[in-house]
């Protein structure tokens, strides 16, 4: 007789199965993109331009026509939260909600000590980044990321912010929090988690360049260590999709003050 309540047991899954999950969902998100930049930055490497005379282009325009933009670039921040929405429901239990699982629901108690981390973790994090990415443009090791769109619409600055959201809730609720949970039932250590992790973060950064990589490897551990000690990924969704949000909106206007570091080179 099983010593686990019937509900639990019928929910127990074998080290295979969790492996073989593990690498579905990767499969479908964050583990693609990283195969894709690996191989990005490898033709990138063997190309005759050097790396940082190449760029970059995301939020960028998908058609000329501006309702047909706007329409793929709305499908692209809902559709792309469709991962999300499968590792929640992979980890849902009965009486036992994903959200809470992960430190991911809105709690009005909570929701002030969730931005002050949040707030911390731009201060740790985004400000070093953005001197990490001038440093790697000036030797030459990472590529100009071109992060918003050229011409811009009335729409253009919210639908940057979608995209900052969904980057933070991909990026955490998958590589912070269901991997985390999943890693753990394998019998994971903590650090061995939080390494593996912060190397994935950094894999799908590779299209950038060299210093991306390194930069979202420190950031990964950060984020890592701050989870395992907070137990909850909302102040890392909320400080991840601000510091997005400071890099997309603010683009032109660093494009305009540093054309040497934020433009592609002649």
């Amino acid at each position: 007789m099983s010593l686990l309540p019937e509900r639990d047991a019928a929910f127990a899954a074998p080290r295979r199965r969790l492996g073989i999950e593990i690498g579905i969902v990767l499969a479908l998100s964050l583990g693609a993109s990283a195969l894709y930049s690996i191989l990005t930055l490898i033709s990138r490497l063997t190309a005759e331009t050097s790396l940082g005379n190449q760029s970059a282009g995301i939020n960028q325009a998908t058609s000329t026509r501006e309702w047909l933009d706007f329409t793929n670039q709305f499908l692209g921040f809902a559709l792309g939260l469709a991962p999300v929405a499968l590792v929640l429901y992979l980890l849902w239990r009965p009486g036992s909600s994903p959200f809470a699982q992960l430190g991911l629901e809105v709690r009005p108690r909570l929701l002030g000590r969730d931005f002050a981390r949040a707030l911390f973790l731009v201060a740790v994090i985004g400000v070093p980044g953005i001197a990490l990415y001038a440093v790697g443009r000036l030797l030459g090791i990472t590529v100009a990321v071109q992060a918003a769109p050229p011409d811009q619409y009335w729409w253009t600055i919210p639908m940057l912010i979608l995209a900052a959201l969904k980057a933070g809730l991909l990026e955490e609720v998958i590589v912070i929090g269901y991997l985390y949970k999943r890693l753990d039932q394998l019998g994971w250590g903590t650090w061995k988690i939080i390494i593996a992790s912060a190397l994935l973060r950094g894999s799908y950064h590779l299209y950038q360049g060299i210093g991306p990589f390194f930069g979202n490897v420190v950031m990964g551990v950060v984020f890592g260590w701050c989870y395992r000690r907070w137990g909850r990924v909302m102040p890392l969704v909320i400080a991840h999709t601000l510091i997005d949000i400071i890099s997309f909106v603010g683009y032109p206007l660093a494009l305009a003050w540093w054309p040497g570091i934020f433009g592609v080179s002649k």
